[in-house]
């Protein structure tokens, strides 16, 4: 019985070398996500000890400290899940659109989300968490369904640049749309102000248990797509001369994507750029591999949403500034670097 033996410099070698790499980057980000969790928990209006932590995590809520921690761990979920679907989000729409540039926001995804929640509120009076999760969802469905089919008018189809041009038009015009359906309307303004920025200051375990499973769905869609994304890079006439099945494989990212955006943006409000910024990031870390860089993405979506959340919370202590803002200060200039530094015609 003979032992195979892999040779230094073959591909075999080459390939279990870079796998070793990025276990060894995984393992580094799922490091300083824990970290960063940790100073979730600790810091705030009020700062607590690691024996507050650790009471508050064992359910003491005999302090000030341990109530304070106990009140922070959804709000840190909330930020670990809700980073992690716009992440993945914005992942499997580059991947499905071949567009480095596209992202929830930017493609007016989260603003169709956003739109159809204000409407059910304002004018059906919904208030069901499932019942707004639902119409959020549907909003960022047409909203993706209107962006594509204007993007791909013309010569040359849905090109990123058009996708992104239309993209932005729809966005602002639908933000136009929420800013004129509120302001008459006092009560609910005042009510969704945050939310229209975008934050997680609000969690609870019963909104957590609501948008989860959905969470998980799409999830689970985008990732049994990471292959067929891979190979969609190659253009859609070589992938399906490769034998992946070009159409399915979209609609399947799409949906998934679709289903992380709208449920995140019910929950959580409208927040831009971290399915922009992540991606492009886990790109230059574990290169171009779908199966590695979507669960990356969520790990590094995670990590962005819940080091915005405490820096909102310490900057203007004993006041917060919400991640939607930070998100944006982070996302805005890395956005123009990408246009100005790459070519952006497709991935």
């Amino acid at each position: 019985m003979t032992t195979a033996t892999i040779t230094p410099g073959s591909p075999a070698h080459t390939l279990q070398r870079t796998r070793l790499v990025r276990l060894g980057w995984l393992a580094v980000a799922l490091g300083v996500l824990a970290v960063l969790c940790v100073a979730s928990l600790a810091f705030g209006a009020r700062d607590v000890s690691w024996d507050e932590i650790v009471g508050g995590l064992s359910g003491s809520t005999s302090g000030i400290g341990e109530s304070a921690v106990v009140k922070r761990v959804p709000r840190t979920v909330l930020a670990i899940i809700v980073g992690a679907a716009l992440a993945l989000a914005g992942a499997s729409i580059q991947a499905v659109t071949r567009n480095p540039l596209a992202d929830p926001g930017i493609l007016g995804v989260s603003s169709g989300a956003a739109l159809a929640v204000v409407i059910g509120i304002a004018f059906a009076g919904l208030s069901e968490p499932y019942t707004m999760v639902a119409v959020a969802i549907l909003g960022a469905a047409v909203a993706s369904a209107g962006v594509y089919t204007v993007g791909s008018l013309g010569r040359g189809g849905a090109t990123p640049l058009k996708l992104t041009l239309a993209g932005a038009a729809t966005s602002a015009a639908l933000s136009s749309l929420v800013t004129a359906i509120l302001l008459p309307r006092v009560d609910v303004l005042t009510l969704y102000q945050f939310w229209q920025i975008g934050g997680v200051g609000g969690a609870d375990w019963g909104r957590i248990g609501v948008v989860a499973p959905i969470l998980a769905l799409g999830a689970v869609l985008c990732l049994i797509s990471s292959r067929g994304m891979t190979v969609l890079a190659l253009g859609d006439d070589l992938a399906a001369g490769l034998g992946e099945r070009v159409g399915r494989t979209r609609l399947v990212g799409a949906i998934g994507a679709i289903l992380l955006c709208g449920t995140a943006t019910a929950v959580a409000g409208p927040i831009g750029f971290v399915g922009l910024v992540v991606p492009h990031v886990c790109r230059l870390i574990v290169g171009t591999d779908y199966r590695w860089l979507l669960p990356f993405s969520a790990i590094g979506g995670a990590a962005l949403l819940v080091a915005a959340d405490v820096l909102g919370r310490v900057i203007a202590r004993p006041e917060e500034i919400q991640v939607g803002i930070i998100t944006a200060v982070i996302g805005a200039p890395f956005f123009i670097w990408i246009v100005r530094r790459q070519r952006v015609r497709e991935l």
